[in-house]
């Protein structure tokens, strides 16, 4: 039985997602579509607008066969980072290729990665303060490589190549040409409306019942979680924790603990404290996930000690994700977990540090994400 994969968020799901489902399906041939969704926490260095469990609801009516978590140590990452957490989930569950969209579906991106990987270190080429490093890695891109990655799903379709090829090639890589609007794009092409588009929407109380499938719409009827709510808990960290325990943050760097705490007095809300210590050296992207990780208290030792347990932890299947499961559970490279015990979740336990990121939305919530928790069966 060969399966199909895909890494995503679904934040929320909307009918994009919905055909890049079918299209993962319909291209590869593959009898089942598994998803390595990010758990509570996004990329993009925010929680995600519903839990994972009404997520993991939504993506199994839209066409998904097995979800499995991206757990947030690999989730809250810059593209490679995440890159790589997802493609060694999927290929740790014996999925054969990955389907992904892309602004540039006719590139052929292992030839492109192999070509990157043969280039020279590209030492000295980042010391331009005044750009962000990915701007600077494109541009040694382009005059090394003659490579383009300035589009974001361009970028991270790259950087699922370059993951899947430091894995030795495990999955076939099926990228998929992006239809209606482009990613964080403002306006609606029909009923086809970006993510970002729909998170503000329902910011602003507005409906979005027209640009999300069915089983969305109950997904959102769940509590939303943004920054909003995170940012007395980020305020509260920064004018307590001490310089020396801020340092050990993953991604703190080039003494960003000094910009963060003399700033964040002042600030009246997030929206405000990102535009007090925004600069060109740094993107809001890489600011937002710095500040995640901050009031996660997500430190460098905590990021490598949980990806030095790495697990399958299935958050849902239809009847032939379930079948799926049957067929790999001998063979699946990493342990495969339906139900979290209690020693899971205590310290030491392979689920220890995917608990402590999800008490905060337990605390929003009132709803526990992991103990006693099974998958959702469809």
């Amino acid at each position: 039985m060969q399966a199909v994969g895909m890494i995503a968020e679904f934040n929320p799901l909307h009918h994009g997602h919905v055909f890049a489902l079918r299209q993962a399906r319909r291209q590869s041939g593959a009898a089942v579509v598994v998803v390595a969704l990010a758990g509570n926490y996004v990329q993009r260095g925010e929680p995600a607008i519903v839990d994972k469990w009404a997520r993991t609801q939504a993506a199994l009516a839209a066409g998904a066969d097995v979800v499995v978590e991206l757990p947030t140590a690999v989730a809250n990452q810059a593209a490679p980072g995440f890159a790589a957490g997802g493609v060694g989930v999927l290929a740790a569950l014996g999925v054969e290729a990955l389907a992904f969209g892309t602004e540039a579906a006719e590139l052929d991106y292992m030839a492109a990665a192999k070509q990157l990987a043969a280039l020279p270190p590209a030492t000295g080429h980042f010391q331009d303060f005044t750009q962000t490093y990915a701007t600077q890695l494109n541009r040694y891109y382009q005059q090394a490589a003659g490579i383009d990655l300035a589009a974001p799903n361009l970028l991270l379709g790259m950087s699922y190549a370059q993951a899947n090829l430091a894995l030795g090639e495990p999955l076939r890589l099926l990228p998929i040409a992006r239809t209606g609007v482009a990613h964080d794009a403002s306006e609606l092409v029909g009923t086809f409306a970006s993510a970002s588009q729909l998170r503000e929407r329902l910011a602003q109380g507005s409906s979005v019942a027209e640009l999300v499938p069915v089983a969305t719409q109950t997904a959102l009827q769940a509590r939303h979680q943004t920054w909003p709510d995170f940012f007395p808990w980020l305020k509260y960290r920064l004018q307590t924790a001490d310089l020396a325990a801020l340092r050990m943050i993953d991604a703190m760097a080039e003494g960003l603990e000094y910009r963060l705490t003399q700033n964040i007095d002042a600030a009246a809300d997030f929206s405000q404290f990102l535009a007090a210590i925004k600069s060109k050296r740094y993107t809001y992207a890489r600011l937002r996930r710095l500040c995640l990780a901050v009031v996660l208290n997500q430190t460098q030792a905590a990021v490598a000690a949980a990806r030095a347990q790495p697990v399958i932890r299935v958050l849902g299947f239809t009847q032939p994700g379930r079948a799926y499961l049957h067929t790999v559970k001998k063979t699946v490279a990493w342990p495969l977990i339906t139900k979290a015990s209690a020693a899971m979740l205590a310290p030491g336990g392979c689920l220890y540090w995917q608990q402590r990121a999800d008490r905060l939305i337990e605390t929003l919530t009132g709803q526990s994400q992991n103990y006693g928790r099974r998958p959702i069966m469809m």
